[in-house]
């Protein structure tokens, strides 16, 4: 919510003037990266996606690993594992998919600009993508992670499509009232449950013993686990979706008043004035929320942390964005711009190549290590793949314009092969 401050300077700024921009500061000298349509990329754009995937990595791995009562397999819980669990929740956890929402709403923006230059209608297009996101997501959970979010975003983008032609102001303040009304409801369920103090609130030992054996078994079995888990991840929509929707309507109203364009990002007070906000607003909801999630806080307090730690989410994830900004306008941090970018524009690819991965690594149809690694030698080999994805991806769009789930998700988009893939 915090790219909202200081819009009203960018509302006179035509957005003719932003799409004939080319890529500023982080591209000058290097080429400006071109998309499928012929039109300059945003290399900041694509470096700051390109940097979420790394958190959104960090925050599922935990997940794929197994829950903190299952690692005990092979490993001990030592004090780095609790300290790395921590500082997960702390820096990563809800926060880069905000992120990735946000960028979700943005580049929505960017479909309907193609579709009217290509003088298609928006629309079915739209649709076609939507769907087509939905059937990867239903695949992905399936067959290699329960923590899906393409089908959430594939349901939610619904939305996106109906506000397409509404004013970036209306939809501003609808996203200031999904936010309040998503977040007060769940900060009132954290509230009753610390004065209340329902008990328990994890699972049993019964029901973590049969979901490690499920995942150490073999593929039939891993896959009948991924599915008696949907109707939970579902159930979970309507509750945890409003956040999602305020990040796809708050992305929209950037993409239509283009606070991501050249004079935008040029204007380096506002950026900073977004950063410190988001920084103190941030900060001390996710310091509470690692506290309460993870302790030393008792569990009563566990609700009421994770409800303050998604309301403070979008603060702290605007902080990363708009630091990220400033530091590309450096010579150091446009030269990690240059890095994280490639990986940014197939995202997708790399999304659901993490995923692969590690079920691979943690499920018992590859090398059934679930349960059974502690948490920081997991983040630790994730940081590994994270590396390898940026080399495979500066490699590949060097070499083509789409990643080969982008690829697929674009013909599926346009109902026909695309074209000029080719850099060269």
């Amino acid at each position: 919510m915090a790219f909202g401050v200081g819009e009203k300077r960018m509302t006179q700024q035509s957005q003719s003037q932003s799409q004939s921009q080319t890529v500023r500061g982080v591209g000058a000298g290097e080429g400006a990266a071109v998309g499928v349509t012929g039109r300059p990329r945003v290399l900041e754009v694509d470096a700051l996606r390109g940097f979420a995937l790394a958190g959104i990595l960090v925050v599922n791995l935990l997940t794929t690993a197994g829950p903190p009562g299952a690692r005990g397999g092979l490993a001990a819980v030592h004090a780095a594992d609790g300290a790395v669990e921590w500082l997960v929740v702390l820096l990563a956890q809800s926060k880069f998919y905000l992120l990735f929402s946000f960028l979700f709403g943005y580049s929505f923006t960017l479909q309907m600009d193609s579709a009217e230059r290509a003088g298609a209608r928006f629309v079915p297009r739209m649709s076609r993508r939507l769907a087509g996101l939905f059937v990867l997501g239903i695949a992905h959970a399936v067959l290699l992670y329960t923590g899906d979010i393409l089908m959430i975003y594939a349901l939610l983008g619904l939305v996106l499509l109906a506000a397409r032609n509404a004013g970036p102001a209306k939809v501003r303040r609808a996203a200031l009232w999904v936010f309040g009304v998503a977040g007060g409801f769940l900060l009132l369920i954290g509230l009753g449950a610390a004065l209340l103090d329902p008990g328990d609130l994890g699972e049993s030992a019964t029901v973590k013993a049969e979901l490690t054996a499920a995942y150490r078994g073999g593929f039939t079995e891993v896959v009948g686990a991924n599915i008696r888990a949907l109707p939970e991840i579902l159930a979970a929509v309507p509750l945890m979706g409003g956040f999602v929707v305020a990040a796809f309507l708050v992305g929209f109203v950037a993409g239509r008043r283009q606070w991501l364009g050249a004079p935008a990002l040029a204007d380096r007070a506002r950026l900073r004035r977004i950063c410190l906000t988001g920084l103190a607003i941030g900060v001390p909801g996710a310091v509470f929320s690692a506290a309460a999630l993870m302790g030393p806080l008792p569990e009563r307090w566990t609700l009421l942390g994770l409800a303050v730690g998604m309301v403070a989410a979008p603060a702290l994830s605007a902080a990363y964005a708009t630091g990220l900004l400033l530091w590309f306008a450096t010579p150091g941090g446009a030269a990690t711009a240059r890095v994280l970018a490639p990986a940014g524009r197939m995202a997708l690819t790399n999304y659901l190549t993490q995923s692969l991965v590690m079920a691979l690594v943690f499920s018992g149809y590859g090398l059934g290590l679930y349960g059974r690694t502690g948490a920081a030698a997991a983040v630790g080999g994730g940081i590994a793949l994270y590396a390898c994805q940026l080399a495979l991806s500066g490699w590949l769009m060097r070499r083509y314009r789409l990643g080969p789930v982008e690829w697929l998700l674009r013909t599926v988009t346009l109902w026909a092969r695309p074209t000029s893939v080719n850099v060269r």
